[in-house]
């Protein structure tokens, strides 16, 4: 499981650009399956990637395109992904979207996340022995409708909470 310490991250994207670059040759946003949700306002930056939940929405595939790896990690078929969106709309918080027809979400580079070894500021962080799985259930009845990034940034803004609130505390609010 990946594990996102917001207290950490700059926002330079590194992970993002990583994690395109070594799954398709081409650095790019879309083609990422980590996104970097930016929210100036706050002065926060948050990645949101795929958090091997425990409720595994995408694998309801009904083309059956997608399974759990060996690591936990969500491991595409292509021969089977007809491209019909079905995981981009159940992920909870935006981990999967499908660019080019084909859903990208964190195959965990196969046990050594990029995103990990890119980062220099500690914000990602690789745990494979993970014990407790999250659970994503409260977002999935509040994402109904919303598109990947909206979901994005409802999950960066719950998972930044207690950084803002530590924030505030330590400059006297």
């Amino acid at each position: 499981m990946i594990v996102i310490h917001p207290e950490q991250c700059s926002g330079c994207e590194r992970c993002q650009v990583n994690c395109s670059f070594f799954h398709t040759g081409r650095v790019g946003r879309s083609r990422s399956r980590v996104k970097v949700v930016k929210m100036e306002d706050l002065g926060l930056d948050y990645p949101v990637i795929c958090q091997q939940c425990r409720e595994r929405y995408c694998t309801r595939c009904p083309e059956s395109a997608l399974e759990i790896g060996p690591l936990g990690q969500i491991i595409l078929s292509p021969t089977l992904c007809t491209a019909c969106g079905t995981c981009e709309t159940l992920c909870p918080i935006g981990a999967i979207e499908l660019y080019d027809d084909i859903p990208y979400v964190c195959d965990l580079c196969g046990g050594a996340p990029r995103c990990v070894a890119e980062c220099n500021m500690g914000a990602v962080e690789f745990v494979p022995e993970e014990t407790e799985t999250v659970s994503l259930e409260s977002f999935k009845k509040e994402s109904k409708g919303l598109n990947p990034e909206a979901k994005r940034v409802r999950f960066a803004l719950d998972r930044t909470r207690e950084c803002r609130e530590n924030w505030k505390a330590s400059m006297g609010g």
